[in-house]
């Protein structure tokens, strides 16, 4: 597998990338209020900003985009895996290039953690520091995880 730079050209297919994620995965962790929030949040308009910023990245197998990846600064916004293709070491690839791209200009990485995705950065040595609350329609609240690591500069 290949991890790049995304592409304008690519905005559909990872918009379909992340919105398959949050529908299948989301739901086993979150009330519809959050599924929603979220497929809502990733719009293909906020994909699109996300490759015109540089920072967003696509894992490819063959032509097949099977996970993306995007960063501000040394806060990274977003991992997301095709469920098919996850506990196959995908999301460790789309971090380790995250990473390596933030450590070139910052020590430390920050991210807002999902609940399915905490395990997977603990794993990386990231700590919890923080949580953070969204309140959404219903009097839902979605409660994420503030989680940072210090990196490496090279």
């Amino acid at each position: 597998m290949k991890y790049r730079t995304a592409t304008s050209d690519m905005a559909s297919e990872i918009c379909n990338v992340l919105h398959t994620t949050i529908k299948t995965i989301y739901p086993k962790y979150y009330p519809k209020e959050v599924v929603e929030f979220f497929c809502k949040l990733h719009s293909k308009e906020h994909i699109l900003d996300g490759i015109m910023s540089g920072n967003m990245g696509v894992l490819l197998e063959g032509d097949v985009i099977v996970g993306t990846g995007c960063f501000d600064c040394n806060h990274i916004t977003g991992v997301y895996v095709l469920p098919t293709y996850q506990n196959q070491g995908c999301g460790s690839q789309i971090m380790n290039c995250l990473e390596a791209e933030i450590a070139q200009k910052h020590d430390l990485a920050i991210l807002d953690a999902s609940l399915p995705a905490v395990c997977l950065y603990e794993h990386r040595g990231y700590k919890t520091v923080g949580h953070g609350i969204y309140k959404l329609e219903n009097d839902v609240k979605l409660v994420y995880e503030i989680m940072e690591k210090k990196l490496k500069n090279s």
